[in-house]
């Protein structure tokens, strides 16, 4: 790990810069905003890179500071070889947020992202205000699906199928027939992803529970979910909601990523209950 840190309030906004995990990890990161505005975090869904949140960075800085990064394993962040774990890859926030001499944050996870939140929010709650979990659960099978997956992306993967796959996961079969050109993106992050990081994060999905764990959360806390979402599924948004003291709860009409599809409503809401 880097053995110095630096002050947030220091950095160049909006350019993608990079620091080393204690475990020898190259973490992708940018912080967008100026001034000592507070700090939020956005987490990214597996499989996709921290430009997901593009759509959401003109709204949110006049308020905050966001910092982006690519999960390991994702983007432009390093892929080792191996099952990765929810543990390691919340520390990685933790020891960039230490680099960047941060000490609290709010916290917005999608998907993967959300999985992130919920550890952080469990195991280092110091670190956390309020917590936005998008589209995302406490937990999600079946293993053997991940299983197989794993299989074939450690063989000669095919990422056009895996492509297609998130795709048909993520959007709308209208906008997907309609060529809606914010889905090419999407396309193109798949595309560009390590094998070895997609099954090392396929791995920390599989082996990640929150079931019994995710009503120690004590943050003031928003699940979003998507009426239509495929993956996370409306009961696992609302699981999360009654389990979680005090949590809200909206669903939107969308699927797997509601800040783009809808994300005008979405940055609104997100604003609303962060101020």
């Amino acid at each position: 790990m880097n053995n110095h840190n630096i002050t947030a309030t220091a950095i160049t906004t909006g350019q993608q810069q990079y620091f080393t995990t204690a475990d020898g990890v190259r973490i992708a990161w940018q912080l967008d905003g100026e001034g000592d505005k507070p700090v939020v975090v956005l987490s990214n869904s597996i499989a996709t890179d921290y430009h997901m949140w593009d759509a959401q960075i003109a709204a949110f800085t006049p308020h905050f500071r966001v910092l982006r990064f690519d999960t390991r394993g994702n983007g432009a962040s390093g892929s080792p070889a191996g099952d990765y774990s929810l543990n390691r890859m919340s520390l990685d926030v933790i020891e960039l947020l230490d680099y960047l001499d941060i000490d609290r944050v709010h916290f917005m996870g999608l998907s993967l992202g959300g999985f992130i939140g919920q550890h952080l929010a469990i195991h280092a709650p110091e670190r956390i205000n309020k917590l936005i979990l998008t589209a995302t659960f406490a937990q999600l099978g079946p293993q053997e699906w991940f299983n197989n997956n794993i299989r074939n992306l450690r063989g000669p993967a095919d990422m056009q199928a895996f492509e297609e796959m998130f795709m048909h996961n993520w959007f709308s079969e209208e906008m997907i027939a309609a060529k809606d050109p914010r889905i090419q993106p999407f396309r193109d992050m798949v595309l560009a992803m390590s094998p070895t990081g997609l099954a090392g994060s396929f791995a920390a999905v599989r082996d990640t529970d929150y079931r019994r764990t995710a009503v120690l959360i004590t943050h003031p806390t928003l699940v979003i979910g998507g009426k239509y979402d495929t993956v996370a599924l409306p009961a696992h948004s609302e699981y999360l909601a009654e389990t979680i003291p005090d949590a809200q709860l909206i669903m939107l009409p969308t699927v797997h990523l509601p800040n783009v599809e809808l994300t005008e409503d979405f940055n609104r809401i997100v604003l609303d209950f962060l101020q």
